[in-house]
């Protein structure tokens, strides 16, 4: 009787070390003597003591946070560039077995694919197209961890920071092209103008009635108005009859 209890103790020792608990957001990287042989999944896993062991994966999306990083652009201009990257592993035997750490590997080559990918662009480009170098820098890193079991999800740049004297330039940049196009809009507007006047004048030119309407109406505006000064407009036909006439009268004296 006294030799089965230390056999019973040492069973539920073996039992209780073999059996593992893999939560619903783990997989479990099996071992057997050394050689990579299997995953499991979530649940009660049974595992051989001494001979097999069990590396428990997170499978969940991760939120790496890609320090400021300092880029030049095309255009030769210095800024401060901070980004976030969201992945999470797809292959728990690849990332386990394909590079020693793979947190440390993905946030090390965000970092660099980001320098990589923005000093290709414009600053102007930095500012107004985020979406697609979020994209860009997302399929580049996503091809690249692919061998490594891991799936970059998105990528989000956060900041792009500016020396203050750029702010400035850019600032100036901004009024001026702000000037320019007012400038045009106003010639636009002053040449449209310019064109009704000049197609105006062909009609009244073609049509004299026209012209004596007109004279009418702007009498009836002076007539309505409230002013006690009413300044009547003669026509230029209505002088030149007049300069006729007085040139006809001196000549009979």
């Amino acid at each position: 009787m006294s030799f089965f209890v230390p056999l019973l103790v040492f069973l539920v020792i073996i039992l209780l070390s073999s059996v593992r608990i893999v939560q619903e957001y783990e997989r479990g990287v099996i071992y057997t003597l050394g050689r990579y042989t299997s995953n499991r999944g979530p649940g009660i896993q049974i595992i051989l003591p001494g001979i097999q062991r069990m590396l428990l994966v997170d499978m969940r999306i991760r939120t790496e946070d890609i320090p400021s990083q300092d880029v030049i652009s095309k255009d030769n201009v210095s800024v401060k560039v901070n980004a976030v990257v969201y992945y999470r592993v797809v292959n728990p035997g690849h990332a386990v077995n394909k590079v020693e750490d793979f947190i440390m590997a993905t946030s090390q080559l965000a970092q660099t694919t980001l320098r990589s990918v923005l000093g290709k662009h414009e600053m102007d480009e930095m500012l107004s197209k985020r979406d697609q170098l979020n994209q860009d820098v997302q399929e580049i890193l996503d091809h690249q961890t692919e061998g490594w079991g891991i799936k970059v999800t998105n990528v989000e740049i956060k900041n792009v920071d500016l020396d203050p004297t750029m702010v400035r330039a850019i600032a100036k940049q901004a009024e001026a092209e702000r000037e320019r196009r007012a400038k045009i809009i106003n010639a636009e507007g002053e040449l449209q103008a310019a064109v009704q006047l000049d197609e105006a004048a062909t009609i009244l030119a073609k049509r004299p009635e026209t012209m004596q309407l007109r004279y009418l109406g702007t009498m009836s505006e002076f007539t309505n108005s409230k002013g006690n000064t009413i300044i009547l407009p003669i026509p230029l036909d209505v002088m030149s009859s007049l300069k006729n006439i007085a040139s006809v009268a001196g000549s009979k004296k």
